[in-house]
Parts: C-alpha cells; sequence; structure tokens
C-alpha cells in the first residue's frame, strides 16, 4: 500500500480512521496487513492511503456506499481485528465517515 489512491468520479465515501497505538507491535503489522488485502477485496472498495508516524497513523479507505462500508464493519475478520485493536492496540482512535463529492489531482 503506497502512493495515492486512484478512485473514480464523486460520489464515494472515505473512512478516515486515526489512531495513537500501544507500544508494541503484537501482531499488528501482520494483521494491518491482512485487514488491507482483505478490504480490497469486498465489494465498493476502491482504495486506500495511509500514513504512519511514531504517534498518530492514519488510514483513509474509499468505498461505493454506505452499505459498502457497513458490510466490511460486519466482515468476521474484521470485526476480530476491530476487537483486537481495543484491547491490545490502540491507545485511542477516531472513525469518520466523509462522503467525497468533489476531488482534484496532480501528477508530475
Amino acid at each position: 500500500m503506497s502512493g495515492i489512491a486512484k478512485t473514480p468520479e464523486p460520489p464515494y465515501y472515505a473512512v478516515i480512521f486515526s489512531s495513537q497505538r500501544t507500544e508494541g507491535d503484537r501482531g499488528y503489522g501482520i494483521m494491518a496487513d491482512k485487514m488491507v488485502e482483505l478490504a480490497s477485496q469486498q465489494k465498493g472498495f476502491l482504495g486506500v492511503e495511509s500514513a504512519r508516524d511514531k504517534g498518530l497513523g492514519i488510514t483513509v479507505s474509499y468505498w461505493d456506499s454506505l452499505e459498502s462500508i457497513k458490510d466490511w464493519k460486519e466482515n468476521s475478520v474484521h470485526k476480530v481485528a476491530q476487537d483486537k485493536g481495543k484491547t491490545e492496540w490502540y491507545k485511542k482512535f477516531s472513525l469518520r465517515v466523509c462522503k467525497v463529492e468533489r476531488h482534484n489531482f496532480f501528477e508530475m
């Protein structure tokens, strides 16, 4: 997962997940990679962008509909990751769902 996601013409939806991690990995890296792979196989998935420094991580996933986002939230493997996130991996996090109505891209 690198670079800027190539998304279709709006409208579509963005799920913005911002987090602060606990110390240590405890399987986080493997699960994060697995979630990106699994999400990319879900109906309605359009792309993902992610960045993390020592204190803050931000992952933005793009979806074609609110229904697709709901289906991803309810995915059984994703639910396992959500539970581990709350009990082991995150000090705190926020999740925001936004409708993208306009976008612009620049590439040199």
